[in-house]
């Protein structure tokens, strides 16, 4: 059976994430302005596992961020889990998107001089879980991306890029959050290592976890449920994914 037809939905379906009438709009040292987001509507249900494609500069990142909680809208709201971010503090929103949310980067952003256990127990730190049930959860964690133990105790640089990627993965899910933001979680990777990612991330949207991800690629794109197409800061339509064409199946 493929992953394709494995794959589960929620039955009782909700928005996790919306975005209304969402701009982000920054002042240049000219002082002019430079529209990064104009007017975005957005909903996401929980399950879905949508790519966000389009030219480089035309707000794919700061999309991303809006629904990340790493920048704040210049107009507009950012609900999350029904949650008007609007209102919120900062320590309000660290604390909402360390519940809530994981993050993937392209450069991994793994830290050197840490083990690969402590890396991935960071957001289990910040939510002052006990170090007992925090190597717990990181084992959990790393065994659903179908990472090693016996990487615990190496240094991200004593791993390939793709081992590098998937302990990002496990750092991004082992606080069991409900959403996933990946951006460009590919981008560094060869095609057999993306494949291996992509088939991690078709398991984790079996799962139930919401996966919301920027990529250039279309062969990546074609492994989600939903592709939405952003242009000059608006999102001007959707693709229908192939999965013939996903790097799983080639």
């Amino acid at each position: 059976m493929s992953l394709q037809s494995e794959r589960v939905y929620d039955v009782e379906k909700r928005k996790i994430v919306e975005l209304i009438n969402v701009y982000k709009i920054y002042q240049t040292k000219e002082g002019m302005e430079f529209i990064a987001l104009r007017d975005v509507n957005l909903t996401i249900f929980s399950g879905d596992f949508v790519s966000i494609m389009g030219p480089s500069g035309h707000g794919k990142t700061t999309l991303l961020n809006m629904i990340g909680l790493l920048d704040r809208p210049t107009r507009g709201k950012v609900l999350i889990d029904g949650i008007d971010t609007s209102y919120l503090g900062d320590k309000e929103l660290s604390i909402l998107r360390n519940e809530k949310i994981g993050f993937v980067f392209q450069q991994y952003n793994l830290i050197n001089r840490m083990t690969v256990l402590e890396n991935i127990e960071l957001p289990l730190i910040l939510r002052g879980i006990p170090r007992r049930k925090r190597v717990e959860m990181v084992l959990d964690a790393l065994e659903k991306v179908g990472g090693e133990e016996s990487w615990l105790n190496k240094r991200p640089t004593q791993l390939s890029g793709g081992q590098q990627q998937r302990v990002a993965i496990a750092r991004a899910i082992v606080g069991d959050p409900e959403i996933i933001l990946a951006d460009e979680p590919t981008g560094n990777l060869d095609t057999a290592s993306s494949k291996v990612i992509m088939e991690t991330f078709i398991k984790l949207n079996k799962l139930g976890k919401t996966i919301v991800m920027v990529t250039h690629a279309s062969e990546i794109s074609n492994c989600s449920n939903k592709i939405l197409l952003i242009r000059d800061g608006s999102l001007v339509g959707e693709a229908e994914p192939k999965w013939s064409d996903c790097v799983v199946n080639m």
